[in-house]
């Protein structure tokens, strides 16, 4: 049997609506420990309240603080296309995007919202517009929309735009302790936590949805396939993909989606 390289794994489906304080039935989180079941997790003693962004985000941020090995999958984008990068110019790597995109864009403050920051209200978010035209790589080859593509069905734009500030804090909390694939490397460090952008249409139909609402299931679904591509030895060929040198250059900017080849 092949060792695992972590001892809990965590999906996250996202959602962009909102402030970041208010609860939201689109924001689902399901986590499972070793071999066990993955399991929903919800704020709160009693189960029955929503996560807001805010509220997820500090239980992440708890949650690494452990020390548990744990691969986490969030899907949203982790970052912008090479055509964005060319046009703004922006220095520092993967955490100087970040540190940038949160200038701009602060939607992690209270009471503020995506639409906000995209109509110029709060921010200043047109200074670093994008074009829906613009895709990454692996949204190309997976048939995923742009990250700029908004107010359009299946669209993550919104989600991407409302959770990269919440990666910001984690990379400030946790820093090297916590790996980003693959802006960190593609061979992530024995013992390391991880986080990695994920699609979860690419595995969903693997599981049945039994009686899980659509958000529910898509957390559910990369929760248990993080767990057994990682306990059936199948996890690392989705972590070190065969790509071209010229992807290989892209990732390096746009990231990638775990799954994606």
């Amino acid at each position: 049997m092949p060792t695992p390289g972590f001892q809990r794994y965590v999906g996250i489906d996202y959602s962009g609506a909102a402030t970041p304080e208010k609860g939201l039935t689109g924001l689902r989180a399901y986590s499972a420990d070793g071999d066990g079941s993955p399991q929903e997790q919800r704020p709160g003693a009693d189960g029955r309240h929503h996560w807001s962004r805010r509220s997820l985000a500090e239980w992440l941020l708890n949650m690494l603080d452990d020390e548990v090995p744990t691969l986490v999958g969030i899907d949203h984008g982790f970052a912008f296309p090479v055509a964005w990068h060319a046009a703004h110019a922006v220095a520092g790597g993967w955490d100087g995007f970040l540190a940038d995109f949160r200038t701009h864009h602060p939607t992690d403050r209270p009471g503020v919202t995506v639409q906000q920051v995209r109509d110029g209200l709060i921010g200043s978010g047109p200074a670093r517009a994008g074009d829906a035209r613009w895709r990454r790589r692996a949204e190309i080859r997976v048939g995923a929309k742009s990250v700029f593509h908004f107010d359009v069905p299946g669209s993550v734009a919104k989600s991407t735009y409302a959770g990269l500030p919440w990666l910001w804090h984690l990379r400030q909390r946790h820093g090297d302790r916590l790996h980003v694939w693959p802006f960190d490397g593609w061979r992530i460090t024995p013992g390391h936590s991880a986080v990695a952008e994920i699609y979860p249409s690419i595995w969903s139909a693997d599981y049945p949805r039994d009686d899980r609402t659509p958000d529910q299931h898509d957390a559910y679904v990369v929760a248990r396939t993080l767990q057994r591509g990682d306990r059936e030895g199948w996890l690392q060929p989705l972590l070190e993909p065969s790509l071209d040198a010229g992807s290989r250059a892209a990732a390096a900017r746009e990231g990638w989606i775990l799954g994606v080849n």
